[in-house]
């Protein structure tokens, strides 16, 4: 077999192993199945923590998170204690000088090793990418690139109802008829010298009898129609920073209601690929290119509306439709990439699998405390996941029709997927245990508030924040730290230990399979920045929502009511991912570490020493 020219990786964020199995046995599968037969199919071990953005970071950098830095979508500050995004930061040198992102991924990725051995390569959306490396080729960047207000998604919600109130990572707008129209505005990005949000005006028309909104503004186009139950295209609208200067951005609306009351919900505003505030391609001109070939398109990182759905904003086959439109609009750019395909690397990631999992998961678990619907619709939407591995099947497929013998096919995915029933609120069971306390006179839940804003640092020596994460309060780190830097790991190790026998009470069951201290699980350059202790979850159970923002309630655990019910940030080996290559390999350790030194040595370029993987494919 002639040693290839070409890599195709083709990502499928959370594909749960033991539904791939079931469906291959049963043969539903049948592109997969090919794909096995000509190389060979195995599980693949996944990173601490199973995490998207950590798991893609490892597999693009060939290290552990103490090599790239990535270890969370949040990160303490420890001069403040307060949440952070993990992913990226702005900095500003001074007020002469505009903002500048820097990527928190470090590390050397295989896109930079093939440039400066002349090799070429396509990335289309892998996460942590934001702002993108200059390479030799083209990068979109995906996870990690915020919406037009700096978050991961902020949507808006348009409503005539007098009762409704804004919901999670929302913005919410009133709308007053006078007759059939009404006058509002879209929300920009937050204004910082006057401290407000910058807008831009619209101007609602309803026609019940068609079951129609038009929307006028100064966007293009100038006239859209919204109609009941359907997404619309998209819209590009600027929004005037100065006397010469505007912020363009794209979204998209969904009509909910138009009886009653009329409810409009708005996507959050992406960066326009045509004029991005900020970079989020290189070249710069390539996300215009896939603009001006393929259409408008979504560029946050975090795509799918799914905190739309569990505000219950839309329904579930609203958000099918756009996950529809999201893969679609995701295969088109793959396409885009394959007609001009001749040499290097082509990766393309496609997240909805991992989407569509949070929201649909608990369909298929009758008992799962978020289930609300009757049964009869519940049966109907546990068939959605194996619906959808069927059409990531389908698109294996297609891609298997235009790649030739010089190619090698990698298709896989960052992490499997398992059931959240129960959140674990680990702030709780730290000042349950003396490591964390309370200023005097304040009780736990709702009187402590989040952000830990209500902590006694001068008698806390650990706290938790993110999806599994706890920090020691060290002496010299953080801003008030009691814990000596020489009892650290003794007290890390302490905690570790205490939290595997961590039983909850109601069900019986352990909810912490393992928990590991930072000196056992990584090493690199980045260590430092590591949280101190990493919980692995059983299966059910997760971080509490509330634990993920430095909440402490009075209660050890809750049910996971939200419609956010599945998830992979467990023990790892409960969720690793799935490996399939059009040649053969050796499955039986494979590793997501391993797939940067297996690229790099099919395509015949150096492997970096500080690469911890080997290459996987059978000699």
């Amino acid at each position: 077999m002639p040693a290839p020219r070409k890599v195709v990786v083709i990502g499928l964020d959370g594909l749960e192993p033991k539904i791939v199995d079931g469906m291959l046995e049963a043969g539903a599968l049948p592109h997969l199945a090919r794909l096995r037969a000509a190389g060979g199919y195995s599980r693949i071990a996944t990173t601490w923590p199973a995490q998207t953005p950590v798991a893609w970071s490892t597999f693009a950098t060939g290290v552990n998170p103490g090599g790239h830095g990535i270890y969370d979508f949040l990160r303490r500050d420890p001069k403040t204690y307060s949440p952070d995004l993990g992913l990226n930061r702005y900095e500003q040198k001074s007020a002469f000088l505009p903002p500048k992102v820097i990527n928190l991924r470090r590390g050397t990725t295989i896109w930079e090793v093939l440039s400066s051995a002349g090799i070429p390569s396509a990335i289309v959306r892998c996460p942590c990418t934001y702002p993108p490396d200059a390479m030799k080729g083209r990068l979109l960047a995906g996870m990690g690139v915020p919406d037009i207000r700096g978050g991961l998604g902020t949507a808006t919600f348009y409503t005539t109802a007098s009762s409704v109130s804004a919901r999670e990572s929302e913005q919410l707008v009133k709308l007053e008829l006078r007759g059939n129209k009404c006058e509002s505005h879209f929300i920009g990005p937050r204004n910082p010298k006057a401290k407000d949000d910058l807008r831009a005006a619209v101007t609602f028309e309803l026609d019940r009898g068609a079951r129609t909104v038009t929307l006028r503004s100064g966007g293009r186009p100038n006239v859209l129609v919204l109609k009941e139950g359907a997404w619309s295209d998209w819209l590009s609208v600027k929004f005037k920073a100065g006397l010469l200067q505007s912020v363009a951005g794209v979204m998209r609306f969904l009509l909910v209601r138009l009886d009653s009351e009329l409810e409009i919900y708005a996507s959050p505003v992406n960066f326009d690929p045509t004029a991005p505030m900020f970079p989020i391609s290189h070249p710069w001109e390539y996300s215009t290119e896939l603009a001006n070939t393929l259409g408008s398109f979504y560029t946050t990182g975090m795509v799918e509306d799914h905190t739309g759905l569990s505000n219950e904003r839309f329904s579930e086959e609203a958000y099918l439709a756009q996950c529809d439109d999201v893969m679609r609009e995701r295969e088109r750019m793959l396409n885009h990439e394959l007609e001009r395909f001749r040499e290097g690397l082509l990766y393309c990631l496609f997240d909805t699998p991992d989407r569509l999992q949070h929201m649909f998961w608990r369909f298929g678990e009758p008992g799962h405390p978020a289930n609300r619907e009757d049964d009869a619709r519940r049966s109907t939407m546990a068939a959605v996941i194996r619906d959808h591995y069927k059409a990531c099947d389908a698109l294996v497929g297609r891609v298997l029709e235009r790649i030739d013998a010089d190619t090698l096919l990698i298709v896989l995915s960052d992490h499997g997927f398992n059931s959240f029933q129960r959140g674990v609120h680990l702030n709780a069971w730290l000042r349950e245990r003396g490591y964390l306390t309370l200023k005097p006179g304040i009780a736990p839940g709702h009187e402590a508030g989040e952000f830990f804003k209500n902590v006694d640092w001068g008698r806390t020596r650990a706290y938790a924040l993110g999806i599994g994460s706890i920090y020691l309060n060290v002496r010299g780190r953080e801003a008030e730290g009691v814990v000596d830097a020489a009892q650290s790991h003794a007290l890390a190790q302490e905690i570790a230990s205490g939290l595997t026998s961590l039983v909850d009470a109601e069900r019986g069951t352990p909810a912490v399979r393992s928990a590991k201290t930072r000196r056992e699980l990584y090493a690199g350059a980045y260590v430092d920045e590591a949280p101190d202790v990493m919980v692995g979850f059983a299966a059910g159970y997760r971080a509490s929502w509330t634990t993920a923002l430095g909440g402490i309630p009075a209660d050890l655990f809750e049910d996971n009511v939200k419609r956010w019910g599945g998830d992979h940030i467990i023990d790892p080996e409960l969720v690793p991912g799935v490996l399939f290559m059009s040649r053969p390999f050796h499955g039986s350790e494979a590793r997501l570490v391993d797939l940067a030194p297996t690229i790099l040595t099919a395509l015949a370029a150096p492997v970096p020493g500080v690469m911890e993987g080997k290459d996987v494919r059978a000699a």
